[in-house]
């Protein structure tokens, strides 16, 4: 028995130490006589210090006899909202309660339990949150914008254009005079260029293939675009992925993979990079290698907004995203994603 008394000692005096709440005990004067460290650091006030009244309690009309601290004038509060000011010379918005712990009938002399929550945590995590929610809303309407210019430059011009190459053929038909024949071919060529310009505009908003046939089968297109226009670099694509994930999975790792390749391409002088793509349980893994010049991860807000866009986009699926590179060793972007099947729009 003795010996269960002095663990649940144990156990109760680690969580008064350690608790996040501010927990003191004052006596009916106010006078504190006992606090935790974590109601020291929230209002810097010490053992034998008053407890302030709070801004409520110093502006509250009383009645005759009645207590003008509003949580020993009624006992006890189970919640109670007001801005408490701190040793440091600031307010503090908090959520207090209050009980009474012990009452001397004798002496009538009483000590209470005051606990203190910071709001300005809840603010600042509700802060973060809308953050999110405003970035993940704007991700969502650009991807949504994307989508219908890419539809609307494939059917719409990229069709108009089709029908104008139609068009000049049969007209090339009636045609005898030889310089107008070379005069339509130069155009022809000219609008072979626009038509060749237009599905690349397309397929760079918003590739058919992502909602089509998924993401693996779009990486291993945008790979082999990349081996044919950069001759110098060996780049190769490994993945176990046989099914397709919620949509705004598949767009934001293929936005990631696309923006990497784009910085590799652009500033990394590399000769090799290596595409993983994993689904080990309930994990997605994505690893992007290359041998190139690398860079100080410590000066990454210097290198422009690609990287921080592919923060945001891995933050919006809740995944883990991180960027090993050294001047001279090359770079590896590595992310984790839990539970994909959880994140959709």
């Amino acid at each position: 028995m003795l010996e269960e008394f002095q663990l649940e000692k144990k156990y109760l005096k680690q969580i008064f130490e350690n608790i996040q709440d501010g927990i003191i005990i004052m006596n009916q004067e106010r006078t504190i006589v006992l606090m935790n460290p974590s109601a020291e650091r929230l209002t810097g006030w010490k053992v034998s210090n008053k407890v302030p009244y709070c801004s409520f309690c110093e502006h509250r009309t009383l009645t005759p006899h009645e207590n003008k601290c509003y949580l020993i004038q009624n006992d006890e509060v189970p919640y109670f909202l007001s801005d408490m000011p701190t040793y440091h010379g600031k307010k503090i918005n908090v959520e207090m309660s209050t009980a009474l712990m012990f009452h001397d009938t004798n002496s009538d002399q009483k000590e209470y339990l005051l606990v203190l929550r910071d709001q300005g945590l809840k603010q600042k995590e509700e802060e973060a949150r809308i953050s999110k929610l405003i970035i993940k809303k704007l991700i969502e309407a650009k991807e949504t914008e994307h989508k219908r210019l890419a539809q609307e430059l494939h059917d719409g011009v990229g069709q108009s254009l089709f029908t104008i190459s139609v068009a000049l053929q049969a007209i090339e038909s009636y045609v005898h005079e030889e310089r107008l024949h070379t005069y339509i071919e130069e155009v022809r060529n000219e609008l072979e260029k626009v038509m060749t310009d237009v599905k690349s505009y397309s397929y760079h908003l918003r590739p058919q293939s992502l909602d089509r046939l998924g993401l693996v089968a779009t990486i291993e297109s945008l790979v082999s675009t990349i081996r044919a226009t950069n001759s110098g670099l060996s780049i190769d694509f490994f993945t176990n992925v046989e099914e397709r994930f919620p949509s705004t999975v598949e767009i934001n790792l293929y936005r990631v993979i696309q923006e990497a390749i784009h910085n590799i391409v652009k500033y990394a002088s590399a000769n090799e990079v290596r595409i993983n793509l994993e689904r080990i349980e309930g994990e997605i893994l994505l690893f992007i290698t290359d041998d190139g010049v690398g860079f100080d991860v410590s000066e990454v807000e210097s290198r422009g907004l690609g990287l921080k866009h592919m923060q945001e986009r891995i933050d919006q699926l809740d995944g883990k995203f991180e960027i090993d590179s050294a001047p001279g060793i090359g770079t590896k972007v590595s992310i984790r994603i839990t539970n994909p099947e959880e994140r959709e729009f």
